[in-house]
């Protein structure tokens, strides 16, 4: 009788990074509802007893996926920002950080963690950006503001994540208005 590729014996670093991976797979294909240790387990072949003990609740799952979201997506922007400042247009750094909060599912998470009663979901993609912006604003030169940037970027992408589609629709403009505007913004900015 052979073992199942799934049942395999794991570490408990890679149990717990192939938790994560799921969960991040389930928030994209399904939504935030899905990200359960019972569907997360099901999907890596672990019990629920064994996602109890990397993660502690559902709630810890769902943070340890918002901190893994955050950190993923902060190295990814903060590349693109160098690169754009180098190029001197924000087009990159708009469009991961729209996708961050859209695609990618981060928006989706941490609005329905905050509706659902868990008051410190955003924490650890706040911290994450306070630290990126202030990394970067030690050797940012230009007159651009950029703590003011960040949070009218941030606000849009994730407005857009949760409303964007529609609003355009009901409005009759394309779907990547917001995106071009966030742009524009951004631009205007480095203008100044």
């Amino acid at each position: 009788m052979s073992v199942s590729p799934l049942r395999r014996r794991m570490s408990p670093e890679e149990s717990r990074s192939a938790a994560l991976s799921a969960a991040r797979e389930l928030l994209v294909e399904v939504g935030p509802q899905a990200v359960t240790l019972k569907a997360v387990g099901a999907r890596i072949g672990r019990t629920h007893a064994n996602l109890l003990h990397h993660f502690g609740s559902a709630e810890g799952l769902q943070k340890a996926l918002i901190e893994d979201l955050a950190a993923r997506i902060v190295g990814t922007i903060k590349a693109a920002v160098l690169r754009s400042r180098e190029a001197e247009d924000p087009a990159e750094v708009v469009d991961l950080t729209f996708d961050a909060f859209g695609r990618n599912g981060a928006g989706a998470l941490a609005s329905w963690m905050i509706l659902t009663g868990n008051e410190n979901a955003l924490d650890p993609i706040l911290t994450a950006i306070h630290d990126l912006v202030e990394d970067l604003a030690q050797d940012h030169h230009s007159g651009a503001p950029i703590r003011e940037e960040t949070l009218q970027l941030v606000l849009m992408a994730l407005g857009d994540a949760l409303l964007g589609a529609p609003m355009a629709k009901a409005l009759g403009l394309s779907r990547d208005t917001a995106r071009q505007l966030a742009r524009g913004m951004l631009l205007a900015d480095r203008r100044k």
